[in-house]
């Protein structure tokens, strides 16, 4: 079993930055796919930064995100965390850390087998 908890959300201005955490503990991250998903009000859940890979790892990132998000691993605090730059009002919702196992996991939420409890961010404008 794995717990998630992040932590880092908040209010910022159009322009302004956050960095959200992900704490895990049950498993090692760097065992797992890790993925940061957004839900805006009336919107699907969307990934928004994924990393994986044991040796050799990956990141993808949605295209609405690129150069502005940056996911990175700290394997000695066995946390995951989302740096968030240039963020616009667009950004808004309730962002979760989600954790997946195997060759299966995707960008699709379904793949993720465990989540954390959300946290807010709010850009305004």
């Amino acid at each position: 079993q794995v717990q998630l908890v992040e932590s880092g959300g908040g209010l910022v201005q159009s322009g302004g930055s956050l960095k959200l955490s992900c704490a895990a503990s049950g498993r090692i991250v760097y065992r797992l796919t890790m993925g940061w998903f957004r839900q805006a009000p009336g919107k699907e859940r969307e990934l928004v930064a994924r990393y994986s890979g044991r040796i050799v790892s990956s990141t993808y990132y949605a295209d609405s995100v690129k150069e502005r998000f940056t996911i990175s691993r700290d394997i000695a605090n066995n946390t995951v965390n989302l740096q968030m730059n240039s963020l616009k009002p667009e950004d808004t919702a309730v962002y979760y850390c989600a954790a997946g196992e195997g060759y299966s996991v995707s960008n699709s939420p379904g793949t993720y087998a465990y989540w954390g409890q959300g946290t807010q961010v709010t850009v305004s404008s």
